[in-house]
């Protein structure tokens, strides 16, 4: 049985943005009535604007951001990786830097280290559903936060800044994979016994993983039975599936000998088609097709003629093992 939320009342109500001089409705408790003079209870009434505010889904929460692509990868797919990050008014006096990292440990949403700088993890549940406006939030309190300390998530507000608005677009965005996650702590030998242990289960549980040079946010992965590629493409999704229908039906959507695309993930407002590849294909050993087939799928995409019979079959196909992750 799902738990009843607690309902709260604000003891003074306050005003949004203000004194009111914006003309902005007080925050009171949802079962009181509501500012507006409606009659209704706040929460059938502007109460439930607010909540629709925060809650409806964001399809694609990290378009417009560079690297669009990549950001999806290390949301849903990547174990370890850092970027970066650039910031549209440049880094407060006492913050050296602030990187974007797949997972901290604890499941921190931020942390504020000793020497100020800041990590912001991506691979955490959001309040909302909106991630980036969630992850500006998080970020705003990380840059203020005293240096030491990790950032605890929350809902974020429904008129806050979201990640474009605060992230510099001219700025690079280039993920670095890692191995482990021995970047959490300038010195793993001196961590907590918790982070420690963190680190350790953390180590113990990621999957080998590469970024490919030679082709954008395509990362390599290693599993016990099979290696995969997993691709990330910012092509509309009917026709990134249309240009893929075309190249399987010709036999052209390999990575080579004993690769097979077999199907692809739904996530963010992406599709990330995937590959199984041999035990012994490598990441290198898939750079120069990847490069190829990245031709191959330019000029399929250009392609206007709807799709043959046999193209519409190996559509439904690709189709049918479509899974979506978010």
């Amino acid at each position: 049985m799902a738990k009843k939320r607690p309902q709260t009342k604000a003891k003074h109500p306050q005003p949004v943005g203000g004194a009111g001089a914006d003309g902005a409705l007080p925050v009171v408790g949802g079962r009181e009535p509501c500012p507006c003079g409606s009659g209704r209870r706040y929460k059938a009434c502007h109460g439930r604007e607010a909540a629709h505010a925060v809650t409806e889904l964001v399809r694609r929460p990290f378009e417009g951001l560079p690297g669009e692509c990549d950001w999806v990868a290390l949301r849903e797919l990547v174990p370890a990786a850092t970027v970066e990050l650039t910031l549209k008014d440049g880094l407060p006096e006492d913050v050296p830097s602030v990187t974007l990292a797949t997972v901290l440990p604890m499941a921190w949403p931020a942390l504020r280290r000793d020497d100020g700088s800041v990590l912001l993890g991506l691979q955490n549940d959001t309040a909302s559903g909106d991630i980036s406006r969630d992850l500006a939030d998080t970020l705003q309190r990380a840059l203020v936060a005293e240096p030491g300390t990790p950032v605890q998530g929350r809902r974020a507000p429904a008129d806050g800044p979201r990640l474009q608005e605060l992230i510099d677009p001219e700025g690079p965005f280039e993920p670095v994979v890692h191995s482990g996650f021995e970047f959490w702590v300038p010195d793993a030998e001196n961590a907590t016994p918790e982070v420690a242990a963190s680190l350790e289960r953390a180590n113990a549980a990621a999957i080998p993983t590469v970024r490919l040079s030679g082709v954008d946010a395509a990362y390599w992965c290693e599993t016990p039975e099979k290696n995969h590629l997993r691709w990330v493409m910012p092509h509309p999704e009917e026709r990134l599936l249309d240009a893929l229908a075309r190249l399987h039906a010709a036999g052209r959507s390999s990575l080579g000998e004993g690769t097979r695309l077999v199907g692809s993930f739904r996530a963010h407002g992406l599709t990330v088609p995937v590959w199984d590849l041999p035990s012994g294909v490598g990441a290198q050993d898939v750079e120069k097709p990847a490069a190829e087939f990245a031709e191959r799928l330019a000029a399929a995409l250009a392609v206007e003629e709807p799709l043959t019979a046999e193209e519409r079959r190996a559509r439904g196909g690709l189709t049918n093992r479509q899974v979506t992750l978010s």
